[in-house]
């Protein structure tokens, strides 16, 4: 069976990249925006910022400008632009995705080269919540309040994968393996959950097999309220009486040989 023919646009290489995935819907909308970002690095024009951007109309760009010779002097200042922009880490995993779009296009034969190869990540800052990091006991004490069945399933997986809060937000049902306690996501290491996590998912999904793993009554849980719902939640048991962040819990201490990924300890 023979391959369908090169695409001309950009944007249907997209399109044909994230359709093979095996992404989930919440994670394949984070790609897509990334990905569209990138186009206007490609003519040499400034990607609007914040909510201007995912409603602005992209530019109408060739794939094969990936291929000419001035595409990774492009790539590079859009890098450095964004990093700029909206700071390292952001920038950093809009350009993983970029990558893995990048591998995958080459793989079809659309691209012969890689205008990404000589980009690296951007070394992140500790935060300031570093200093104040939350002791194994301190994280315990979190996951023993009394929430409801959202908030624990989430801090619990915050907690025993690491993930970054954006990346758990968007997991979809359809990513979980629940058996084997680990997403199903592709291109991106898998997320791992220990006994807390295995626990409450089933219960926390039960009768659902796609759309967003935390919801509301309106959608996707964002991050601003799940960030609200946690600082109130813990403001008692912070000495300062101020209530501790998402970022705090997901970076605490783990019991000794307890790492990311691992069960914690009963």
């Amino acid at each position: 069976m023979s391959r369908p023919a090169n695409p001309v646009e950009y944007a249907v290489a997209v399109d044909r990249f994230l359709s093979a995935s095996t992404l989930g819907a919440g994670s394949r909308r984070v790609y897509r925006i990334a990905l569209t970002t990138w186009a206007w690095a490609m003519v040499d024009r400034t990607p609007p910022l914040g909510g201007r951007r995912r409603n602005a109309p992209p530019p109408t760009v060739p794939l094969a400008l990936l291929d000419t010779p001035h595409a990774a002097a492009r790539l590079r200042d859009a890098f450095a632009g964004r990093a700029a922009a909206v700071g390292p880490r952001t920038a950093n995993r809009e350009l993983s995705i970029l990558t893995a779009a990048l591998r995958w296009w080459r793989e079809q034969g659309w691209l012969t080269a890689d205008p990404a190869a000589g980009l690296r990540r951007l070394p992140v800052a500790q935060r300031a919540d570093a200093e104040t990091r939350l002791d194994a006991g301190r994280a315990r004490a979190v996951l023993e309040l009394p929430a409801p069945l959202r908030e624990q399933t989430f801090w619990h997986l915050l907690y025993e994968t690491g993930a970054t809060i954006e990346r758990a937000l968007a997991l979809d049902v359809a990513e979980l393996d629940l058996p084997a306690r680990r997403t199903r996501e592709h291109n991106t290491p898998h997320l791992r959950w220990g006994d807390g996590t295995a626990a409450l998912l089933p219960l926390l999904t039960l009768g659902r097999v796609d759309g967003p793993l935390f919801r509301t009554g309106r959608g996707r849980l964002s991050y601003r309220r799940a960030a609200e719902i946690f600082t109130t939640a813990t403001r008692p048991l912070d000495p300062r009486g101020h209530g501790w962040t998402l970022r705090q819990l997901a970076s605490a201490e783990r019991p000794v040989g307890q790492h990311p990924g691992a069960a914690p300890e009963s």
